[in-house]
């Protein structure tokens, strides 16, 4: 056996220059050349800057930036250049076959195994990427952490992909957010971890955070029975001793309440949340990731007046939430692709929705990038085009402060110094 091992590992030895060679590295050093750069922190744009990329990060930014004379230069003298976009509510590793299930994703689950949906999560990523989203945060309904598999992947560099931030399995009371039966109770595991007792949240939290999860997420509120307040701080106090944040899925006034009091990091959805209940999660420095369905993906699993309803209703809350100052971080919560989109150019479409509640370009750019990235943690590392910051940088024809719809063509994507996608011209 050991002679084999040797043989084998000798094979493995001999065999990987040529496979790094069949993928060269990268120029060591890009120079940029933006014809606007956005800052979407500020929500300014600088005229004819040169941006300077050397391995993975940012070196240089500025008018007067000297280039390298062995410098790969990439000309977007005539686009607009801004960091990378972030998606704070994702579900790459889940493909909801509208027809096939009857728009009901616990059908979904059950007929595609987790090998599956790791391949589904791969497209999903790279398409994400190509549309300009280099950072997610994956919140669940991923199987036994098929998502985690797809991050391990990325980080890698074994296939594209934005930075992830997953949940690995959702924590929930007995349940979940379906109905079961029960003589097949079991149905519902592994989507979901489902722990009623102290004991069983301290440990829900513990197999995330061993297997993977870098972000803890709970269902507070679908079924009859809710997550209390304390059962909420609870669970924040665990997962903060791991070193995760919480994030919360509250679909009814009360499950909202009891997370806003509880100050988890965020609220997901917010369907009925009230506005006295905004106001708690502003004063607890709670970011709100509204999920606003546009239209027509509503209309793939509803009918016409159910779709109109409901549109009306998420817009309403993100409406209210943007007038009270509450922070928002930009979700979109697809589990589907719209048709003839791939899933990252679904989940561009939502802007549309920040738009209707009265969202400028500027505010969402700020929900878009600076915001979502102090969600996710990583505000010092991306989220910005300055020096030492990671060199996630896309690029648009127009400007979308100017535009907002001008994110729905990004032309190029740079994810940690190597180019993804370059469009014709740009070198």
């Amino acid at each position: 056996m050991r002679r084999a091992f040797c043989t084998l590992a000798f094979a493995t030895l001999a065999l990987a220059p040529a496979s790094v060679a069949q993928r060269p590295p990268p120029s060591a050093t890009v120079a940029i050349r933006a014809g606007r750069l956005v800052d979407p922190e500020r929500g300014t744009a600088a005229s004819n800057q040169i941006i300077l990329v050397r391995d993975t990060k940012i070196v240089a930014v500025g008018g007067d930036v000297a280039i390298p004379a062995d410098a790969r230069v990439v000309d977007l003298s005539t686009s607009t250049v801004l960091p990378g976009l972030f998606d704070s509510h994702t579900h790459l590793c889940m493909d909801l076959d509208v027809a096939r299930d009857a728009g009901n994703y616990f059908l979904t689950t059950l007929r595609d195994p987790d090998s599956y949906r790791a391949v589904q999560g791969v497209v999903n990523a790279r398409t994400m990427l190509e549309a300009g989203f280099t950072s997610v945060r994956d919140v669940g309904n991923e199987g036994n952490y098929a998502c985690v598999s797809v991050k391990r992947a990325i980080d890698q560099g074994k296939i594209p992909g934005p930075t992830m931030i997953t949940a690995g399995r959702i924590i929930a009371a007995y349940g979940g957010q379906f109905s079961l039966q029960p003589d097949k109770p079991q149905l519902a595991e592994p989507e979901y971890f489902f722990a009623d007792s102290r004991d069983e949240m301290q440990k829900a939290v513990r197999q995330n955070a061993h297997f993977g999860a870098t972000v803890i997420k709970i269902v507070v509120d679908d079924q009859r029975y809710i997550y209390s307040e304390d059962d909420i701080r609870f669970i924040k106090e665990e997962a903060a001793r791991a070193g995760l944040k919480l994030a919360a899925h509250a679909w009814t006034e009360r499950g909202a309440h009891n997370a806003a009091a509880a100050g988890v990091a965020s609220i997901e959805h917010l369907n009925f949340v009230t506005d006295a209940d905004l106001e708690v999660a502003k004063r607890n420095s709670v970011t709100a990731v509204f999920t606003p369905f546009p239209l027509a993906a509503l209309l793939q699993q509803l009918s016409k007046a159910e779709a109109e309803k409901t549109y009306n209703q998420e817009i309403a809350r993100l409406r209210s939430g943007h007038r009270l100052g509450v922070t928002v971080a930009y979700g979109t919560d697809a589990i589907a692709e719209l048709p003839g989109m791939t899933r990252g150019e679904s989940a561009i479409q939502w802007i549309d929705s920040y738009v209707d509640a009265g969202f400028s370009a500027k505010d969402i750019l700020r929900a878009m990038v600076p915001t979502a990235a102090a969600l996710f943690g990583v505000e010092k590392e991306r989220g910005a085009i300055r020096p030492q910051m990671a060199a996630d940088i896309i690029a648009t024809p127009g400007n979308p402060l100017d535009d907002i719809q001008m994110l729905k063509r990004v032309s190029f994507v740079m994810k940690n110094g190597r180019i993804i996608k370059s469009g014709k011209g740009n070198e």
